[in-house]
């Protein structure tokens, strides 16, 4: 039976933490603990927003430009390519995090973000529209760059942090200041668009699209004035590879919501204006919250594992009502019905696969190389989403029928969602204390293989030789004294 009570899971947590299991780290007043949480997985705001506001972008730049931009190549590489340059960012920032600096790789991945973003915004080449679309993308690409240093280094920072907090509470805290953010900032970059459009009355295209983008320089840069605060977490500081060799010989959803105010431009036709579009488009957009806020709690309650399957399948299942439904509801007297049914569709997804993807990756694998293992899963996540936004305009119907290739679409998001549903059986168990104990099977692995363990935790100026043999890391020899 998944489901435990507060006592049950506490039982079972300490029976499962193996006797030489580097104990956890002393806990702290609550405001002390989460706030290194906070600091280090909020950065993912910058994602939501700056990864979402180029879909309202999008449709700006096609009112504004036409066909000279809707038939050009740049239509599909402006969305996308943020994801190309997050990959980049999501591999050299996890290898960053663990060799160098957790705190110091954020910093610099923040200031990537916004001076890149800023320069987006005011994107411009001779007056000429093609070769503005071509500085655009390019810029476009080292945001990606930014935001993919937020993966490794923040969300794995924020889960070595959540360890922290109190047990019970772990992974709901490390949900909110994650991918709650991710979908705040989603929230953030529909609602803002419609703010801008509305103040300029629906024209000054490119007024409403520059200032759209630029908007989303004020967050990272906030951001970046508290993590200067920051120190690394605990955990990093005393299992840590940075000053080692690693090892590396023993080892063996995006699409659519990026494309939502491109669904409502599609119903309205030419009828529809900017602020009614975008004003929907936020609507949608809302009903990520509620799935990733009721989801965080679920995520304790009864495991990350069965909370990402649960998701997973419910999401599936509105997904084939919507698309046989779809040529009902995708008209603009039924706008209303259309927002409520896909904004379920996308909730469920955030419940499930999003809150619950990021933690499993995140908190799998032993902190020495917890960067790295975070960064290529996320880089794989992410050429899964760049992969769906390029290709999303070429699942059409073989007659060009718009209701049907609509369909179609929502017909092949709900087939991989039953796929998803079906691989997660396979995931491990995550319970509140997982980090610590991958952290002392990880040093009983390499103690087997002969690698001296001493080493891990290493500081700068440190070496092997400064500590005396047979001897062990300080909590090692604290866990086995009880």
């Amino acid at each position: 039976m998944f489901w435990r009570n507060k006592e049950e899971e506490e039982q079972i947590v300490s029976s499962e933490i193996p006797a030489d299991a580097t104990p956890p780290i002393d806990e702290k007043p609550f405001w002390q603990a989460i706030w290194p949480v906070l600091a280090c997985g909020a950065g993912l705001f910058s994602d939501g927003y700056v990864n979402n506001v180029i879909g309202s972008v999008n449709t700006v730049l096609g009112f504004e430009y036409g066909d000279v931009y809707s038939e050009s190549s740049a239509a599909s590489v402006v969305p996308a390519i943020a994801f190309a340059g997050t990959v980049v960012g999501q591999l050299f920032f996890g290898y960053l995090s663990d060799k160098w600096s957790r705190k110091d790789s954020l910093l610099i991945s923040t200031i990537i973000l916004i001076i890149f973003t800023a320069l987006a915004a005011g994107s411009y080449y001779r007056g000429d529209a093609v070769g503005m679309f071509n500085i655009l993308t390019a810029w476009r690409f080292f945001v990606g760059i930014g935001i993919g240093g937020e993966y490794p280094a923040g969300s794995v920072s924020c889960a070595e942090s959540s360890g922290e907090l109190k047990g019970g509470t772990r992974n709901t805290w490390f949900i909110l200041f994650t991918n709650s953010m991710i979908d705040w900032g989603f929230v953030f970059g529909a609602f803002i668009p419609y703010v801008v459009a509305a103040a300029a009355h629906n024209t000054h295209y490119s007024t409403i699209w520059r200032t759209s983008l630029g908007i989303g320089v004020a967050f990272p840069l906030v951001l970046f004035l508290l993590r200067l605060k920051l120190k690394e977490p605990e955990e990093f500081s005393r299992n840590s590879m940075k000053h080692v060799k690693t090892p590396y010989l023993l080892f063996s959803a995006y699409s659519f919501s990026i494309y939502s105010s491109a669904i409502l431009s599609n119903i309205y036709g030419d009828s529809g204006v900017l602020t009614t579009i975008f004003g929907w488009n936020t609507v949608i957009n809302l009903f990520y919250i509620p799935g990733t806020m009721l989801g965080a709690p679920l995520s304790d309650r009864i495991g990350p594992r069965y909370t990402l399957i649960l998701g997973q399948v419910l999401q599936a299942i509105v997904g084939f009502i919507m698309a046989g439904c779809y040529a009902r509801i995708s008209h603009p007297s039924v706008v209303g019905a259309f927002a409520v049914v896909y904004g379920i569709f996308l909730s469920l997804g955030e419940l499930g696969p999003g809150n619950n993807i990021g933690l499993l990756a995140a908190k799998t694998c032993a902190t020495g190389v917890r960067g790295q293992y975070y960064g290529i899963a996320a880089a794989l996540g992410k050429v899964g989403a760049f992969v769906g936004t390029y290709v999303f305009k070429y699942i059409n119907s073989p007659d060009g029928d718009e209701t049907k290739s609509a369909q179609y679409k929502f017909y092949v998001s709900s087939s991989l969602c039953i796929f998803a549903a079906a691989l997660a059986f396979l995931l491990p168990n995550i319970d509140q204390d997982t980090i610590t104990k991958e952290d002392a099977k990880f040093r009983e692995y390499l103690e087997s293989k002969g690698w001296d363990t001493r080493q891990l935790g290493l500081k700068k100026g440190e070496s092997i030789e400064s500590i005396p043999a047979g001897s062990e890391d300080n909590t090692v020899n604290m866990a086995k004294a009880e």
